[in-house]
């Protein structure tokens, strides 16, 4: 069945018109009706922002998304669109959407007039019912609202008290359709007060015009917390007319944010055939990102964005990648040394507070890398600190490994190493092998006994067990009283 070309064929079909917010309310009625994944894409949202939501769209509510960034609040507010009507009818020609069974212009009030019946009909997607706009200080009342335009008033010749000499701006082009306001905190004061007619009475006014539009939109605001910058904030008086405000938050859990970093992590398939990344190390990625958020050098008011350990890992697996193609291996498991390539997706991420800006950004990053190191470590291996150090005795788990370093031996990490020499690195080190896998068992795959081997070094130097010393391209790690004392004995 053709849809209906002519406002007669409309009325015949029986179609009957509803508001927005009536249409979204109905259609998430029969997605849940019919089980049906309503927001699909949005992980660890299922107890806490989704059914915030779903209960607002029932109760036909205004939207305000408050939450830090990187928190899926642009995602969220676009997958709304999923709820509207496949698609709408309007009168053809109609800049604002008009309900040809309710028309709002002066242009479809006209057009059906001078047609009746035969007034011809379009049909819309519901992806043009989408409007979205990053507020700005820069965003004025016409680019929202409208303004008089005087080239029109002039190609038409119509005087100024002429409503069609009105260009109208985005709010009321979202006629019957979704509105989203991005940052709305960074929306000048004077300019959300020209949002208060149309969020409560349902219309807006034009400069002097008698004119007022009963527009119908399903409005979704997203937003900081208000104290995140000196920007702005959210007047009162909006607040009080934004009827739902839903609070988004982080990960709840590293399960949860490895989920999502799998996800949305931009990777080819080349990079994954090439580059294997172990448990281990999405684990260390999703802890970095976790420690960052409670790290006294970081400004928890500004958060840190999902996109932090999205980004880690495209640059992880980039780094092997890269490390691989140099080395003339075909295939390679990603390393903690790969982390080192990982620093530049840390950096532009995280807001420092004073302390932090002492430490530098380079240093910040690579603090919150060892916390990580140190937490992966904890959760595999004994703790050094809790064993006794006496290698002789044979009550030290780590007691040949401490020996082999205690005396004088050196093992070296390159960056860029082949797969080969990488394994020879870490083989050279006495009792490293047969540690890890007396403590782990034979669960392991043999690359990851590597990856494991190599933990334990990380982890010993980030418990002070070892000393370890980072050049431009490799990592040295030695018994840590050679670096107290000098080669002569004196310091």
């Amino acid at each position: 069945m053709t849809n209906p070309k002519t406002l007669g064929e409309l009325k015949a079909s029986g179609y009957t018109s509803r508001s927005v917010k009536q249409e979204l309310r109905d259609n998430l009625i029969k997605k849940l009706q019919r089980k049906e994944e309503v927001f699909p894409g949005i992980i660890g949202f299922d107890d806490t922002v989704l059914p915030d939501i779903q209960r607002a769209v029932l109760s036909r509510h205004s939207i305000l998304l408050l939450g830090l960034r990187g928190q899926a609040k642009t995602r969220i507010a676009r997958l709304l669109v999923n709820l509207l009507d496949e698609y709408m009818p309007v009168v053809e020609g109609s800049e604002l959407n008009d309900d040809p069974l309710a028309p709002i212009s002066r242009y479809a009030h006209d057009l059906i007039a001078e047609h009746g019946d035969q007034t011809p009909i379009a049909w819309v997607h519901r992806n043009e019912r989408y409007v979205e706009k990053l507020a700005t200080p820069d965003v004025s009342v016409a680019d929202l609202i409208g303004d008089v335009d005087p080239i029109k008033a002039a190609t038409l010749k119509l005087t100024y008290a002429d409503e069609r000499v009105i260009h109208f701006g985005l709010v009321p082009r979202a006629h019957r359709g979704l509105f989203v306001i991005n940052e709305l905190p960074d929306l000048q004061a004077r300019i959300q007060v020209s949002l208060f007619n149309i969020l409560q009475e349902g219309d807006i006014q034009i400069r002097g015009f008698k004119l007022r539009l009963p527009l119908d939109i399903q409005f979704v605001f997203t937003a900081n917390p208000e104290d995140y910058t000196n920007r702005g904030s959210i007047i009162t008086p909006l607040k009080d007319r934004i009827q739902s405000q839903i609070l988004t938050h982080y990960p709840k859990t590293v399960e949860i944010a490895m989920a999502i970093t799998r996800q949305e992590a931009n990777l080819v398939k080349a990079q994954t055939d090439r580059v294997q990344v172990s448990d281990l190390l999405l684990t260390m990625l999703e802890q970095l990102a976790f420690t960052a958020r409670d790290s006294e050098y970081i400004d928890e008011k500004s958060g840190v964005s999902a996109r932090l350990s999205i980004t880690a890992l495209e640059n992880l697996i980039s780094t092997a990648e890269r490390r691989a193609l140099l080395a003339g291996d075909e295939t390679t498991q990603a390393r903690i040394t790969d982390f080192w390539g990982v620093v530049p997706a840390i950096t532009g991420k995280v807001e420092l507070v004073y302390e932090g800006e002492q430490e530098g950004a380079y240093g910040v990053a690579m603090k919150l890398l060892g916390q990580s190191i140190k937490a992966s470590f904890l959760a595999h291996f004994p703790d050094p600190d809790s064993v006794a150090a006496d290698g002789r005795t044979g009550s030290d788990p780590y007691g040949i490994i401490r020996a082999y370093f205690s005396g004088g031996n050196v093992a070296e990490l390159v960056n860029d190493a082949s797969n080969e020499s990488y394994h020879q690195a870490l083989d050279g080190v006495a009792g490293l092998r047969k540690f890890v896998t007396g403590t782990l068992g034979d669960k392991l795959s043999e690359n990851e006994v590597y990856l494991y081997m190599e933990l334990v070094l990380q982890g010993l130097a980030e418990m002070e067990v070892l000393s370890k010393e980072t050049m431009e391209n490799s990592l040295s790690f030695r018994d840590i009283l050679a670096d107290m004392f000098g080669e002569d004995g004196g310091f």
